[in-house]
Formats: structure tokens, C-alpha cells, sequence
């Protein structure tokens, strides 16, 4: 698959808590993403890493999950998520992204027919997003205008939008889903991978390890709940969408079937929960 010349991205820092790229040009001392309230930095404090380095010692591995195909880096590495390669006409979208980019995975999506467009859900899987879109061979990275402020690289394949849905293609739509970022996006598969759809909804809804209920957070790592007026925001926003099954970017965690009625019954839990 041709590409745009990627070899400055590849020595360009890497955080090594969340795996946000960074423009090679600016001196890093802290991570922006992991210095905000929502992430972290490593109890070892602040550490960097190149793509080049990543890869050297990670594999990505292609897996099925659930009729959709995934991708992750093999050991887990920063916050450990999963990009998905949804097939579409003209084309794969690739919904969210990836630390590193490796030849090998060029390759096997190559075979399976290329990306036409990359669709992030908000800056925290923002990850190596520039150098997939130079090594995909300049593919357009659509991201809500909402969340522009945590984008440092300029680019020109990125791609704001705004309002609350976007249309990608015939199938696929991006949808606002604000509350863990003012900009946090789903992508909803209106007619895939089986019929009645589904939602990709990145951290607005988070798949819970009994894999029966979602929960809500501004941070999940340090705890930080979602309150009452932002809870109906989404929940609003939510209704509308048709969907049997909802993806997270999280390995395994997956709402197969009755996912609609599953996500309802969450608000409702969480509410209760708010009330005490």
C-alpha cells in the first residue's frame, strides 16, 4: 500500500502511560493528555518512547471479535484499547487508532482491501493517528471539533466536524456523545455486522466486566463519575440510535443482542446509584 513518508513520525515521542504521539519537533518534558484529570502519570513519573521502538518489540495482532475485525498491540502497551476495521464500500474505516504502525500490519490491510478514512472517538486514543494516515497513504482522521485543542500535530488529513451527527458513509454514521470529553464521538454501524446494527461508543459507554451492563465516567481510571446533568445529556442523545450489539474498544468487552435494552437499564441503574 503506497504511503506518504512516514520516518520522521517514527521518531517522533510517544508517551509511554496513555501512547500519545507528539510532534518530533517540541521538546516534551510532560504529557498533556496524562497531566488532565481523566488519565495519569506512571507512579515511575513521566516516560517517552519512539513508534520505531514500539514496534520493534510488538506485534499487531488481527483478531475477530464478535463478526468485526480488530486490531491491538501484542504485548499490551499504554492504555491497551483495540481499533476496529469496519469494511465498507470504497473501503475499510478504520475507528479508532493504534500507538504504532508496523509493516506487517500494513500489509494484511492492504490484503483486505485499505482504509479509506480513520474515526477517532475523543483524544485519549488519539494515540500515533498522523503516522497511520501518512503510512495508510494520506488517508483523511475525522474528530470532533469539540476536542481540537488536544490535537498538536498539524495535519492536513485531519478532518473537524461538527453538530451531532456526521455522515462517513452510506452506513456509518458519527454521532456526539458528550461526557468523558466535550468532544467524545460513537460510530454507529446502522445495518452491521448483523442485522440491527450497532454502536461503537469509544469511553462514553464502558462495557462492564459482567458484560450486562455499561457504566458511565469522567474518569475511569481515577474514579471520577459522571454527574446527573451530563448522565441525561448522553442519555438523550443515545435514545435515537438503533443498535442489537455495542463494541468497546476494550478487548472482550462486548454487548451482543438486547444491547439497546442493556444500555436503558444501565442509565436507570446508574441514576439509582446517583440517588443513593
Amino acid at each position: 500500500m503506497p504511503g506518504v513518508d512516514r520516518s520522521s513520525f517514527s521518531r517522533a515521542p510517544v508517551c509511554v502511560a496513555c501512547g500519545t504521539q507528539y510532534p518530533e519537533a517540541e521538546q516534551m518534558t510532560e504529557c498533556p493528555v496524562c497531566r488532565d484529570e481523566r488519565q495519569y502519570v506512571g507512579w515511575a513519573g513521566q516516560r517517552w518512547t519512539t513508534t520505531a521502538e514500539i514496534a520493534a518489540d510488538h506485534q499487531i495482532r488481527f483478531e475477530d471479535a464478535a463478526g468485526v475485525m480488530t486490531m491491538a498491540l501484542q504485548p499490551e502497551f499504554a492504555i491497551g484499547q483495540r481499533a476496529f476495521l469496519i469494511p465498507q464500500e470504497g473501503g475499510m474505516v478504520m475507528w479508532e487508532c493504534l500507538p504504532a504502525v508496523t509493516d506487517a500490519a500494513l500489509e494484511r490491510i492492504a490484503g483486505l482491501g485499505g482504509v479509506q478514512a480513520i474515526a477517532i472517538s475523543h483524544p485519549h486514543f488519539y494515540s500515533a493517528m498522523h503516522e497511520w494516515s501518512a503510512a495508510l497513504g494520506g488517508v483523511p482522521i475525522y474528530l470532533h471539533e469539540a476536542d481540537e485543542e488536544w490535537v498538536r500535530h498539524d495535519s492536513p488529513f485531519l478532518r473537524f466536524w461538527d453538530g451531532e451527527h456526521f455522515t462517513l458513509t452510506g452506513a456509518l454514521d458519527l454521532v456526539h456523545l458528550p461526557g468523558h470529553f466535550a468532544g467524545s464521538t460513537g460510530l454507529w454501524w446502522k445495518n452491521g455486522p448483523r442485522p440491527g446494527g450497532s454502536l461503537f461508543p469509544g469511553d462514553a459507554l464502558y462495557v462492564v466486566m459482567d458484560r450486562r451492563f455499561v457504566s458511565f465516567m469522567r474518569s475511569y481510571p481515577n474514579l471520577i463519575p459522571l454527574g446527573p446533568k451530563a448522565l441525561g445529556r448522553l442519555e438523550a442523545k443515545i435514545g435515537p440510535l438503533a443498535f442489537t450489539d455495542l463494541y468497546s474498544a476494550f478487548e472482550g468487552r462486548e454487548i451482543i443482542g438486547d444491547a439497546m435494552e442493556r444500555v436503558a437499564a444501565s442509565f436507570a441503574r446508574y441514576r439509582d446509584a446517583l440517588k443513593g
